[in-house]
C-alpha cells in the first residue's frame, strides 16, 4: 500500500512549516502528500445550525481555497511531488489519529490556528501522542535556527518502543547523511540513609554508580551493534548522560541535534514516555522537531 505522508493544515504559519516538511520528506519517500483540514461546525461539532437539518456540515470555500493554494505552492517548490488535499467534518484531533491509520508519517506544526487550535499543547497533541497509528513528527516553531547539519537523537532504553525508535532513527540518520547519536540518561545514584555510616554511604553509592554505569554501556551497545548490522555505513555516537532530570537532559541535547526521535513508551531513564512529564517537555520544549516513534498499524480497508 502506498501510503501517503499526512499533514494538518490550517493556514498557521506553524502548519505551512509543517505541511513544507511534510512535502520534502514525500519527496524524498517517494510518498504521495495529503493535506487535511478538520473542520468544526460554527456552533460546535454536530450542531447544525438549523436544528431540523441533522445533516454533516459542508466543507468551506474558504479553507479549499486556502488548502489548493497551499498545495500549489509546495507543488512549485518540490519538484515532483504529488499533492492532494481534504476537509474533513470533525475535530482536528480525531481527525489526525485516523488518517494515521492510513498514512506513512503525519506531520504537525507545534502550535495552530482555526481548525487545528492549540496543537500539541492541550487535548489534540495528547490525542495523537497517545493515539497515533503511525509514527508522528511534530515540526517545532522557526523562532531560532535549528542544525540542519546537526545529528539525529535518539533515547534508548531497553524497552520496545524504544528498539523502534532507534530503528526510524536510524533510517532518517541515513536519508540525511548524519550522524546517530544513541542517549540513554539515567540518575545519580541516590543518597544513603541517614542512619548509615559515611563510609558505607560512599560506599553504596559507588556501587550504585558503577551499575548504573554497566547497565548504560549494555544498552547502548546493544543498540548500536544493531543499528551498524542494518546501516553498515552510519555514523553511530554512545551517550549515557547522568542526570536528575531526563526532561531537562533531553531538551538540552535537543539544541544540537536537526531532531530527536522518541518511543511511544518507555521504562527506566525514560519511564512514562509519552504518558507524563518527559513526553510533554520534549513535545513543547524541545530546540528541533520531535519524531513520536508509533509503529504502523494495518490500515483499515
Amino acid at each position: 500500500m502506498n501510503r501517503p505522508v499526512v499533514a494538518g493544515v490550517d493556514g498557521s504559519p506553524s502548519s505551512l512549516a509543517a505541511a513544507d516538511q511534510a512535502a520534502a520528506t514525500a519527496v524524498a519517500r517517494s510518498r504521495p502528500l495529503l493535506l487535511v483540514h478538520g473542520y468544526l461546525h460554527p456552533l460546535g461539532y454536530g450542531v447544525p445550525l438549523n436544528p431540523y437539518d441533522l445533516g454533516v456540515p459542508a466543507p468551506t470555500e474558504e479553507a479549499e481555497k486556502m488548502l489548493e493554494r497551499v498545495a500549489g505552492n509546495l507543488a512549485g517548490r518540490h519538484p515532483g511531488l504529488r499533492v492532494a488535499v481534504r476537509q474533513v467534518a470533525g475535530g482536528p484531533g480525531a481527525t489526525l489519529v485516523a488518517e494515521s491509520r492510513r498514512a506513512e508519517l503525519v506531520v504537525v506544526g507545534s502550535r495552530g490556528g482555526g481548525g487545528f487550535a492549540g496543537l500539541l499543547l492541550g487535548s489534540v497533541g495528547g490525542q495523537l501522542a497517545q493515539h497515533g497509528h503511525c509514527p508522528v513528527l511534530v515540526v517545532r516553531p522557526a523562532e531560532q535556527p535549528i542544525p540542519v547539519a546537526g545529528p539525529v537523537l535518539v533515547g534508548v532504553d531497553g524497552s520496545e518502543a524504544a528498539a523502534y525508535a532507534v530503528e526510524l532513527a536510524a533510517d532518517e540518520a541515513a536519508r540525511r547523511d548524519a550522524e546517530l547519536v544513541l542517549v540513554h540518561v539515567h540518575a545519580p545514584p541516590a543518597a544513603a540513609a541517614p542512619e548509615v555510616a559515611a563510609e558505607a554511604g560512599t560506599a553504596e553509592r559507588a556501587e550504585a554508580g558503577t551499575a548504573e554505569r554497566a547497565e548504560a554501556a549494555e544498552l547502548l551497545g546493544a543498540a548500536a551493534e544493531r543499528v551498524r548490522a542494518a546501516q553498515p555505513g552510519l555514523r553511530v555516537t554512545q551517550r549515557p548522560v547522568v542526570a536528575a532530570s531526563p526532561e531537562a537532559a533531553l531538551r538540552e541535547a535537543s539544541g544540537e541535534a536537526s531532531l530527536v526521535v522518541v518511543g511511544s513508551r518507555g521504562r527506566g531513564g525514560f519511564a512514562g514516555l509519552l504518558l507524563g512529564s518527559v513526553s510533554q517537555a520534549l513535545v513543547q520544549h524541545a530546540h528541533c522537531p520531535v519524531l513520536i516513534a508509533h509503529r504502523p498499524e494495518p490500515a483499515d480497508d
